[in-house]
């Protein structure tokens, strides 16, 4: 991993460690709520992995947190401003492509704001994400098709395009020339399910 990974790397396994001890919660039992492997907590929490957004999505799902939440420090002010590239870079492409989560709300109702760039050829494969979550997409530079479940719409510089992201998706650049994106996430009620009682162990 580059500095800059292995650095982002760090502070989310020290935050998902926190949150996980906060709830008394073993590895075993996160690895199970989150639906990922213990080796994959283990990981995580020593900062020794690159895990991907999907697994990320589900760590923070589990304990309740959000997203933006596990990737960056609690801000000490109601008002925080994220410099322009100071975001986390949760995903890279094979062909130097990105996805930085810019800027987020906490829960209960999490609102993420993501700046993608996608190279020629690239595409981010995305999961179901939880019931109700929905995103809002607008192109800025190049075309970028989107998939969400069995359809498919292609947008050019200054479309947009909203939708449910709770079944499979994806964005992908089938052109020559890079793409470059904003992306909204709405995920409501974050850490409201019923939790799993904690353990002492």
């Amino acid at each position: 991993m580059d500095p800059g990974t292995a650095n982002l790397a760090t502070v989310i396994g020290a935050r998902v460690k926190q949150e996980r001890q906060a709830r008394r919660w073993t590895l075993d039992l996160l690895a199970e709520v989150a639906g990922v492997s213990r080796r994959m907590v283990v990981n995580v929490e020593q900062g020794a992995a690159n895990p991907s957004v999907g697994t990320l999505l589900r760590l923070s799902n589990a304990l309740g947190v959000g997203l933006p939440e596990l990737v960056e420090p609690p801000a000490p002010h109601a008002v925080k401003v994220v410099r322009s590239g100071d975001g986390a870079a949760l995903w890279t492409g094979s062909a130097g492509g990105r996805g930085v989560l810019v800027a987020g709300t906490a829960p209960p109702d999490v609102m993420e704001l993501w700046d993608w760039t996608l190279s020629p050829d690239e595409e981010h494969i995305s999961e179901a994400h939880t019931a109700g979550t929905k995103e809002l997409l607008q192109v800025h530079v190049g075309t970028v098709t989107v998939g969400i479940g069995d359809q498919s719409v292609t947008l050019d510089a200054g479309d947009a395009v909203a939708f449910h992201s709770d079944v499979p998706h994806s964005y992908s650049n089938q052109r020559t020339q890079a793409a470059r994106f904003s992306l909204a996430v709405f995920q409501p009620g974050v850490g409201s399910a019923p939790g799993m009682e904690p353990s002492h162990d």
